[in-house]
């Protein structure tokens, strides 16, 4: 699927922190950011991008890893052009939570790991 993000809309960036846990962390290309503020603000500086995800791959995490935690590792690899920039290969890794509700259960991301995967030239 391919997915076009402009930080400079309002409604994509507050949707984008709603996605993690309130103590989220995500790692992008070694930078850790941790938080919802330091994430509001990460989302925020970055340019204009269109993603296309090749590969995706879920598997389950065993309870014992997460202390009894409903968890879901997602794997996935494809292609993104920010603004000015050339296309690029990325891989990125997210731990998914459940996360119950008086009215129902809303998967939140706990860790995300962005990387390139090719050099910058």
């Amino acid at each position: 699927f391919v997915y076009t993000f402009s930080p400079n809309m309002y409604f994509h960036n507050q949707a984008l922190t709603r996605l993690y846990l309130d103590k989220a962390t995500l790692v992008w290309n070694g930078n850790a950011v941790s938080g919802q503020e330091e994430l509001n603000k990460f989302f925020e500086m970055l340019p204009s991008s269109e993603f296309q995800v090749n590969v995706l791959d879920c598997q389950p995490v065993h309870e014992q890893a997460t202390q009894g935690q409903t968890t879901v590792l997602v794997v996935t690899s494809g292609t993104v052009k920010f603004d000015g920039d050339k296309q690029r290969y990325f891989n990125q890794n997210f731990l998914l939570t459940a996360q119950a509700t008086p009215t129902n259960t809303v998967w939140k991301i706990a860790s995300d790991c962005f990387r390139f995967q090719d050099w910058a030239s």
